[in-house]
């Protein structure tokens, strides 16, 4: 049988070009977050089937790859399920699986907390760089196995969380892109709070906010008449309606723009007093610590589809790209689910996959530093070189330079054009009298 040479779909091979770009980027985020204090730690990539299930990742927990129990534990597991002819599918898959492949890094940071929480400091400053894994339909940027690049801080409840992940990954966004050229980015910053309280101004119940949520996060697709003509097909009452999608058109046609103004004019009976404070402060402060190709606004119509969000959320845009490129918030009763303690908690995610096929296809490479030498030994003529050459390359390296030993082939042309296009500047051909 002939084997499949092509990856599994939705997975990825990554050429060394590739490579070289993927690394170069994560070089600049760990740099730039490492000095702000940030410590990396790893989690495993597959979580308990427990922790993945608890209503903490929205939409992610229908894309999860489970793992099916093992022997004797499987065996009983289908003899279960063969015998419950009522039981839904996701409840039989549930029971035949014990853990999966983990759909972000949050869930298993919380749970990764709540274990070794004695032995960290407080605040907690973490840096979390590794694979997740999602059954999504692929497309250009999006993938079912990637990379993703958190900083999170556990243990700071005031808003000197947020203005400190603002302020750090708007810096890492700006040194990966400036050296390609491209700037103009825009901060977005909303509130959960506020967004509850504008719910509750507008006559929805407790029980229907996620609902409503979900329908208001594709603003951005189907537009504010969309998002109306859709919450009328799911039943709610016009007037709810109505009076909900006037807030946004007073953001987004009339153009009030301050947070505490916007707010005083929707929900102002509603809304916690901390929330318009914090987000005030948040912008103020934040916006005076990023570049200057860096905008920070307030925006009410962001929602981020993560559940476990409790308070600010914040996204980064791009100029003349319609996706974001990081993407995070407050999340502070999640830590409480592992060990029956709340600990405030608020995260930043870096869209690496997103940012790497930006860079791609600008046609920016990282140019490789340093001296790069190729040795070509004519095998025939000078093999009784070989020892005198690799203990010549040794030397070099051992001085900082990228040295390889290559035998010559019969195209040599071809070879060095080869060498020449991989960043090889000095080929020096081997042959029984050469001078090294």
């Amino acid at each position: 049988m002939k084997l499949i040479q092509t990856p599994v779909k939705g997975m990825q091979d990554f050429l060394p070009e590739d490579m070289a770009l993927r690394q170069h980027v994560l070089g600049i985020i760990r740099d730039t977050y490492a000095r702000y204090g940030f410590t990396e730690i790893e989690t495993p990539v597959m979580e308990h089937i427990e922790n993945l299930t608890g209503k903490n990742g929205g939409e992610n927990e229908k894309l999860i790859f489970k793992v099916e129990k093992r022997g004797r534990e499987l065996e009983k597991a289908l003899s279960q399920v063969r015998g419950d002819a009522d039981m839904l599918p996701e409840a039989a898959g549930t029971r035949i699986a014990d853990s999966a492949l983990r759909y972000d890094l949050t869930v298993p940071l919380c749970r990764y907390y709540a274990c070794h929480k004695n032995d960290l400091p407080t605040p907690f400053k973490a840096l979390q760089i590794g694979s997740v894994f999602r059954a999504d339909r692929p497309q250009k940027g999006r993938f079912r196995q990637f990379t993703q690049c958190d900083i999170d801080i556990i243990g700071d409840s005031s808003v000197m969380a947020e203005i400190e992940l603002i302020a750090a990954t708007s810096d890492a966004l700006s040194a990966i892109f400036r050296e390609a050229g491209v700037s103009g980015f825009t901060v977005h910053v909303g509130d959960r709070r506020i967004l509850r309280a504008m719910a509750r101004s507008a006559g929805f119940a407790p029980e229907e906010y996620d609902e409503v949520f979900i329908i208001l996060d594709k603003m951005d697709k189907i537009g504010l008449d969309g998002v109306r003509e859709e919450l009328l097909q799911s039943g709610y009452a016009p007037e709810k309606v109505e009076k909900y999608t006037g807030f946004f058109r007073l953001f987004e046609e009339d153009g009030v723009r301050d947070p505490e103004t916007f707010i005083g004019r929707t929900c102002a009976d509603t809304v916690e007093e901390e929330a318009v404070k914090d987000i005030s402060l948040i912008l103020s402060a934040a916006g005076a610590m990023v570049g200057e190709d860096i905008t920070l606004k307030f925006d009410p119509t962001l929602v981020r589809g993560m559940s476990y969000y409790t308070g600010t959320i914040f996204e980064i845009s791009i100029d003349n790209y319609s996706f974001a490129i990081a993407g995070g918030g407050r999340y502070d009763r999640m830590v409480g689910q592992f060990c029956g303690q709340d600990a405030p908690a608020c995260g930043f995610s870096i869209g690496f996959e997103r940012i790497v096929t930006i860079l791609k296809d600008l046609g920016w490479k990282k140019e490789r530093s340093g001296a790069m030498k190729a040795y070509l030994v004519d095998m025939k003529g000078a093999s009784g070189r070989v020892e005198e050459v690799f203990a010549k390359a040794a030397k070099e390296r051992a001085q900082g330079m990228t040295v390889v030993v290559q035998p010559m082939k019969k195209n040599a042309k071809f070879q060095v054009e080869t060498l020449e296009k991989g960043g090889y500047t000095d080929i020096l051909k081997i042959y029984a009298d050469t001078v090294l």
